[in-house]
């Protein structure tokens, strides 16, 4: 309940120096009578301290209304989407620091296996991690196939517990860490690269990267640990490759692809916990949401935003993708798979009250000064769910 606490404070700074556009949203919040974008103050152009206070504002309804909606299935530690759920096992390591708690996702291992055996994975993954100071979170697949972190349905549940856990625990949303062994491993072959803008860093342990590609890692530091002698399904050697990837990713790009490749002497799949290491590894890292170069390719699994951009939903499809720059105020499309693409900014990222200028292909698609306004605010923080995704500007251009 940290958090609502903290926000409650700055809906008081808020309210005291409130201009009047920011007090009609306020009375708009009390008394939400027609839709947000009906109302003309949320059109209107805000300055960026007006920005910046109706921010609090919109973080302040969604935190409310999410901790509402969440809180009984956190209580019971089971997250559902549709008909899946996500039964979690938590544990608290140390004290909380002041910038928030880490958290750890940490997938089980089993896979195409009896309902009994994968528990007995579940378990185990409960107690084999300990970290130093942090939430441990355990969760138990909802399926018992051989792809069991790999399902659409998964990105939604994996959402919803990390915004429980910041509401709830007191989490630092840039401080949340993925990690599996075995089918979990295979897990975190696929699920850190397509959700790359969840994670502070991750760290793959004995899994199987089947067709993943590990190009959307460019701003996610990644670890790799595989036991020598750990052949089956090829692993060993394929764990190998992918650091070679990895390399090469990074010779051609040498501000991002941080990574470590770990391939343990005399070991097999079981690692005798040598893979615990990842932690303290992963622990010196935080979530960038605003990296200055965004590579986005699509996985078998499809996603709507990225980072800052966002793809038409009605275009997705796996392999497409989008690379992307941003160079002082003017933000450059390398690559772009789709007829258009959306850019969201916000004060941190440039400087908004100067034109703002796209170029793809060498041509000026955008070359103008940007309005800041609620409704964008209140839209990408209810599309979003994530605080460090809630932006005043949206550009839509056509390529």
């Amino acid at each position: 309940m940290k958090r609502l606490f903290t926000l409650a404070i700055a809906i008081l700074f808020v309210a005291h120096c409130a201009t009047a556009q920011i007090q009609e949203f306020e009375a708009w919040i009390k008394n939400p009578a027609k839709s947000l974008e009906k109302n003309s103050f949320a059109k209107k152009k805000l300055d960026k301290k007006q920005s910046a206070r109706a921010t609090f504002l919109v973080d302040s309804l969604w935190t409310e209304a999410t901790a509402l909606r969440l809180r009984d299935e956190w209580k019971k530690l089971k997250l559902v989407n549709d008909t899946l759920s996500l039964a979690c096992a938590c544990r608290d390591f140390g004290r909380m620091p002041a910038d928030g708690r880490s958290m750890y996702i940490s997938l089980h291992g089993g896979g195409g296996v009896p309902k009994e055996v994968n528990d007995e994975q579940w378990t185990n993954q409960i107690y084999l991690y300990k970290p130093a100071q942090a939430l441990y979170v355990a969760p138990r697949a909802p399926w018992n196939t051989w792809d069991l972190w790999h399902r659409p349905g998964l990105d939604e549940l994996f959402e919803k517990l990390i915004q429980a856990a910041v509401i709830f625990e007191g989490v630092n949303p840039n401080k949340v860490y993925l990690m599996g062994y075995s089918a979990g491993g295979d897990g975190v072959w696929r699920m850190a690269p397509r959700m790359a803008d969840k994670w502070a860093a991750a760290s793959m342990m004995a899994g199987h990267p089947g067709n993943a590609q590990q190009v959307n890692l460019r701003n996610l530091p990644f670890m790799i640990w595989m036991g020598e002698h750990d052949s089956a399904y090829n692993r060993n050697t394929l764990a190998g490759e992918k650091g070679e990837v990895l390399d090469s990713l990074k010779m051609s790009d040498s501000k991002g692809y941080i990574h470590c490749t770990n391939i343990v002497e005399g070991k097999g799949h079981w690692m005798d916990l040598a893979d615990s290491e990842s932690l303290g590894w992963m622990a010196q890292y935080r979530r960038n949401p605003y990296p200055t170069k965004v590579v986005w390719r699509q996985e078998e699994v499809v996603r709507e935003h990225f980072y800052w951009l966002s793809a038409p939903a009605d275009e997705l499809a796996h392999g497409k993708s989008v690379v992307a720059r941003i160079v002082g105020n003017t933000i450059f499309i390398d690559h772009c798979d789709y007829s258009h693409i959306t850019i969201h900014l916000n004060d941190k990222m440039m400087n908004l009250d100067k034109k703002v200028t796209v170029i793809y292909n060498g041509k000026k698609v955008f070359n103008k000064k940007v309005k800041r306004t609620i409704a964008n605010l209140y839209n990408t923080m209810n599309t979003r769910g994530d605080y460090s995704y809630v932006f005043p500007v949206s550009i839509e251009v056509k390529l």
